[in-house]
């Protein structure tokens, strides 16, 4: 069984390395995938509070990882129109394949479409692994397709940035993972759970995912929101950890 930890640490986790590592420390993962993982410092500071024996981060992508596994490889690739990389890593003596994603930010019609055209590009990019056991997690940075955003609680500027997009928002991009086959971890598990996981002061949306294949949905054992008082202190996001049969 292998454990998986996806967490947005934002800003690059640049002075809340402490309370990062006890959030990582309580979930005692085998792998953590990391959006906004952009300062290598942090993240080498984090594997080696966790005792992780490889890891990986640069300033040029968000997404970074680090692991207690043997890694056979690992690469980013960003195919166009993506503005930010995808993660593949491959753990040695396994079949399994982890996408790390973090795609398009922000709240509006316009940018919803740019997040599933993102999308579109990457699982065309990945299609040649979409047969075998893989799994997608991260910061998709949308609402799936059933699930209501409250545009009161957005930050002035992005309230006034939706209305002016349209105001109720066409959510698309998970719809498209559904559609290309992929089972929602969480909602699969948790059916009627909101799982918010942003953000941690007022956690009112659901924008990180788990995808696995539907073939594979019994795979996945276990999705959780991690949202104790470090996780809140730590980022503005809460990790999700998922437990795979690897």
């Amino acid at each position: 069984m292998l454990k998986l930890l996806s967490y947005n640490i934002r800003y690059g986790g640049v002075g809340r390395e402490q309370a990062l590592a006890r959030t990582i420390e309580d979930c005692k993962p085998d792998v953590v995938v990391f959006q906004e993982a952009t300062h290598p410092h942090v993240i080498e500071k984090l594997a080696q509070a966790a005792g992780m024996k490889t890891w990986a981060s640069t300033p040029a992508h968000s997404v970074g990882f680090m692991t207690r596994l043997d890694v056979a490889h690992h690469e980013w690739h960003r195919p166009p129109p993506c503005r930010r990389a995808y993660l593949e890593l491959v753990l040695a003596g396994s079949e399994l394949r982890i996408f790390g994603v973090h795609l398009s930010a922000v709240h509006s019609n316009w940018t919803e479409q740019r997040r599933a055209r993102e999308l579109e590009a990457m699982l065309r990019s990945i299609e040649r692994h979409q047969n075998g056991f893989h799994v997608l997690a991260g910061d998709f940075n949308t609402l799936a397709p059933d699930e209501k955003l409250d545009i009161r609680r957005l930050p002035f500027h992005l309230r006034l940035l939706a209305i002016a997009m349209g105001g109720t928002i066409r959510w698309q991009t998970i719809r498209l993972m559904i559609e290309a086959h992929y089972i929602d971890g969480y909602r699969k598990l948790h059916p009627t759970d909101e799982g918010h996981t942003f953000p941690t002061w007022n956690p009112h949306v659901r924008i990180d995912y788990v995808f696995v294949p539907g073939t594979d949905a019994t795979r996945l054992r276990s999705c959780q929101v991690v949202n104790g008082r470090n996780a809140a202190l730590a980022s503005d996001h809460f990790p999700l950890l998922a437990e795979i049969e690897a």
